[in-house]
């Protein structure tokens, strides 16, 4: 029987098959961080139970971590004290712990495919929506609640439904100024930001297989933001190349044999999905979103859609427009913005500051610009120093901040103020997202760069 991808992975993870229920589904890699392990914790210590498979859980700090001064002690108490427990329940059960001032510290997201954790053919769960990121490797990999993290701990298992399959297909060549997070973005404003509910999605097509492993992660990322349980790209040499060597890889012929079972998992020729969506690559320019979810996204060039031109409701649209401080049929480029956002489990890679570095290289930081640029690991940072782009920066007039989640969701220092605007590389503009009131829009490092020298909405591709 022909099988895809998605089937593959999954089919062979099943425990046991409930009939009219939920599979018991095995996981074979378990992320965890301070904001949603806690409680789980308390959970297992008020039954008794210990960790089954300590080795197979890894824990860092990330959510509530500053991203300046983290050699002193975490001013926040709410933040202090979750990192704290972090610290204490990783040592009393033997998990790894990646805490702040460890050198493999970054956002769960980043340092999982950087240090070989994650792997084709895995099955991954975290208590964060955007696990999905890890499906660029040929991984199932999904955000689970703060339950599923104890149920995870006590048992390596997972009772879940098995999703629906839909196929997204990207053809063609991307413009120049065109990125992974640009064809994302893109995608969800097509969908919709429920679209994919009920699926797990394959991304396919000559786009995703051109794509750096950096771009795929970019891509299955957005996942979760257009409904879905979650993306996977087929793994292939690319993703052989980029997991080589890595500290949790396989080695010698133990790494042989991985690469001779990963190559297998690809979709078969004749397999069926439940749905299928076809995209021109040449279709797609530059995106920013203008309203309060992920789907309000028109390439650069283009206005603001009427409210008799979106699906849903009309109120609906109409507050999510005030909420911005922006009109039907208002023209995106030369809005002036207050800050920027390089960073997150979305855009914190190494390539996103090549990208950033490109646009800004011997141009200077506008001067009504807070720009706050946030690694999303040591290994990211020792990097860009590595390469010169920390010099590009900060001849340009930027800072680099030290690695976390930073202004992606307001549970750190980092907040965006009320009534300000933000174009940030993270995955969600959701009202309050960045700070109480504030106001994001979402974009490429490229497109953030371009605001960032500009001091407003520019279309990027002017600036190369």
């Amino acid at each position: 029987m022909s099988k895809t991808l998605f089937d593959k992975v999954w089919d062979s993870h099943v425990v046991r098959k409930i009939e009219d229920g939920p599979d018991v589904f095995f996981i074979d890699r378990h992320f965890i961080h301070e904001v949603t392990s806690p409680v789980a914790f308390l959970g297992l210590k008020s039954r008794g139970v210990n960790v089954l498979y300590p080795e197979r859980t890894f824990a860092t700090a990330d959510h509530n971590t500053p991203t300046i001064n983290q050699h002193l002690p975490v001013q926040d108490p709410l933040s202090a004290n979750q990192l704290k427990a972090l610290e204490d329940n990783a040592a009393e059960y033997g998990i790894s712990h990646w805490g702040l001032g460890h050198q493999k510290n970054g956002i769960v997201h980043v340092v999982g495919p950087e240090n070989g954790i994650t792997l084709p053919g895995a099955t991954i769960v975290c208590g964060d929506s955007h696990t999905s990121t890890h499906g660029a490797f040929g991984a199932i990999a999904f955000g689970i609640g703060t339950s599923e993290v104890e149920m995870v701990l006590s048992t390596q298992c997972i009772m879940q439904p098995k999703p629906k399959k839909m196929r997204i297909n990207v053809n063609g060549k991307l413009s120049k100024g065109v990125g992974p997070k640009d064809v994302a973005l893109y995608i969800i404003s097509k969908l919709t930001t429920s679209g994919g509910t009920g699926y797990f999605v394959e991304y396919a097509g000559d786009v995703f297989e051109n794509m750096t492993m950096e771009g795929r992660m970019t891509v299955c990322n957005l996942s979760i933001e257009m409904g879905a349980r979650g993306g996977m790209i087929a793994p292939d040499q690319t993703t052989f190349d980029f997991l080589e060597g890595r500290l949790y890889a396989p080695k010698g012929e133990a790494w042989t044999k991985a690469v001779e079972y990963w190559k297998t998992l690809k979709t078969d020729a004749d397999a069926v999905f439940d749905a299928e969506l076809n995209i021109k690559a040449e279709d797609i320019e530059p995106m920013i979103t203008y309203g309060t979810n992920p789907g309000m996204g028109i390439g650069i060039t283009k206005h603001i859609p009427s409210a008799k031109e979106v699906e849903g409701g009309e109120e609906t649209y109409k507050k999510s427009l005030a909420y911005m401080g922006f009109n039907e049929d208002d023209v995106m480029i030369g809005k002036q913005i207050d800050y920027v956002f390089l960073g997150s489990c979305t855009n914190g890679r190494i390539e996103d500051f090549r990208a950033f570095a490109e646009i800004v290289k011997g141009r200077k930081k506008a001067d009504n610009v807070t720009a706050w640029l946030v690694p999303g690991s040591h290994v990211v940072e020792a990097q860009i120093k590595e390469e010169g782009i920390l010099d590009i920066l900060t001849e340009a007039g930027f800072v680099l901040r030290q690695p976390g989640c930073s202004a992606c969701l307001a549970m750190n220092d980092d907040k965006v103020p009320a009534g300000k605007y933000a174009v940030s590389t993270s995955n969600r503009n959701f009202e309050g997202r960045q700070g109480p009131g504030s106001r994001t829009l979402l974009a490429s490092p490229i497109m953030a760069a371009a605001a960032a020298v500009t001091g407003k909405l520019t279309d990027p591709r002017e600036l190369f």
